[in-house]
């Protein structure tokens, strides 16, 4: 037997024995995140009602302060005046007096404490929150190799004959899925878990709003309950757009472009993107749709979200044997030999280029754009 065969052998028995730990893993992370997230709910809660205790005992304090200031300046009347007041009236003056002293230390003793407990809340929603983000993170980290472990890794094992060959090609690929799927995870924690969690919260607002403001305030609460469910499902349609368009099967690489295109521009405000299409329309092999349209993507969202541009072109050409794409944008540009950090799109784009034996050019200056070049041979 071969050197590479037995290398692929004994590092198939490794991954066997991997995955039964990282499945249990798997599991346990996402439970501690979900119980996680509930608390910082309930946490969230306590601190506003105990916000709203410190204000009125602070309030209740001062009044009581005010109070103490008079009596005590009706005692120093009564004592230099000794002999103008009853026994019973001064007795009461002084209790008077003493009682309202009780009693304000009491509420600065009250209040001092509802501040030890805002200030430990806060402390513990801070400690929640990191640990909410990292279990997302840890999570989508371990979905990534175990479905690497599951599929990915025993189909280029088989596919590649050399062991180290084989472990240096899967370690692109496990942090090309990695960053995908931590992106998907900011955007559902970011867009619609956050906005459901505030849907949950408002719609408690609601019924108190109707018992202490009336009816009139609470449909205006329920209209902005409303407005966010509908933000909250726009946000859930988009992300499952993004991760697979049903028009990339229907209709082809073309209308689906079109189609992505024009939304991108009515979701962001002031853009103005111009697509153009040259050479053959006819429908190419699902691998070359697909890895095209998400080089497109992945291109069009870095010129939104990090260059800033108000405008985008995007030109594609099909040939017999070739597809060449420009995209184009008028944003802040880059200095292209300076390496960026965490330049993941980057990365990816040049990773699928790699897959499809394919070319691709970023031209970038600061303050004048940015222009990337994509040429991938068709061989099928």
């Amino acid at each position: 037997m071969s050197e590479s065969k037995i290398g692929e052998k004994a590092l198939d028995s490794v991954i066997d024995e991997m995955i039964d730990t990282v499945a249990n893993s798997k599991d346990e992370i996402f439970l501690i995140g979900e119980q996680s997230r509930d608390e910082f709910s309930q946490l969230q809660e306590e601190l506003k009602e105990t916000k709203q205790q410190v204000l009125e005992i602070i309030e209740d304090g001062d009044n009581l302060e005010q109070k103490v200031r008079f009596s005590r300046m009706r005692l120093s009347e009564v004592s230099k005046h000794f002999d103008k007041y009853s026994e019973v009236e001064i007795r009461e003056v002084y209790e008077q007096t003493h009682q309202l002293q009780m009693d304000l230390s009491v509420r600065r003793e009250q209040e001092k404490q509802l501040r030890e407990k805002r200030d430990d809340l806060e402390q513990r929603l801070r400690r929640l929150n990191d640990t909410v983000e990292k279990a997302d993170e840890l999570g989508a980290k371990i979905s990534v190799v175990l479905n690497y472990l599951n599929d990915d890794f025993r189909q280029v094992s088989e596919a590649l004959e050399d062991a180290r060959e084989k472990q240096a090609f899967g370690l692109q690929i496990i942090e090309a899925q990695e960053e995908e799927r931590r992106k998907l995870s900011r955007e559902i924690h970011d867009g619609p878990a956050q906005m459901l969690a505030n849907v949950m919260l408002r719609s408690d607002l609601v019924d108190r709003t109707f018992k202490q403001r009336g009816p009139d305030e609470a449909m205006k609460e329920i209209k902005d309950v409303r407005r966010m469910v509908r933000s909250a499902l726009y946000e859930v349609r988009r992300i499952i757009y993004d991760l697979r368009p049903m028009a990339l099967d229907d209709l082809g690489l073309t209308p689906t472009l079109k189609k992505y295109l024009a939304t991108v521009e009515d979701y962001n405000e002031g853009l103005q993107i111009q697509f153009t299409s040259h050479g053959r329309e006819d429908r190419l092999h699902t691998k070359y749709e697909v890895a095209l349209f998400r080089l497109v993507q992945e291109a069009v969202q870095n010129a939104v979200k990090h260059a800033e541009a108000s405008i985008i072109q995007v030109s594609m050409e099909q040939k017999n044997d070739f597809v060449n794409i420009i995209v184009k944008d008028d944003g802040k540009g880059f200095d292209t030999s300076e390496k960026k950090e965490k330049s993941f799109g980057i990365v990816g784009m040049k990773e699928r280029i790699e897959m499809l034996e394919g070319e691709i050019t970023i031209e970038s200056e600061i303050g004048q754009g940015t222009k990337i070049g994509i040429k991938v041979p068709l061989t099928d």
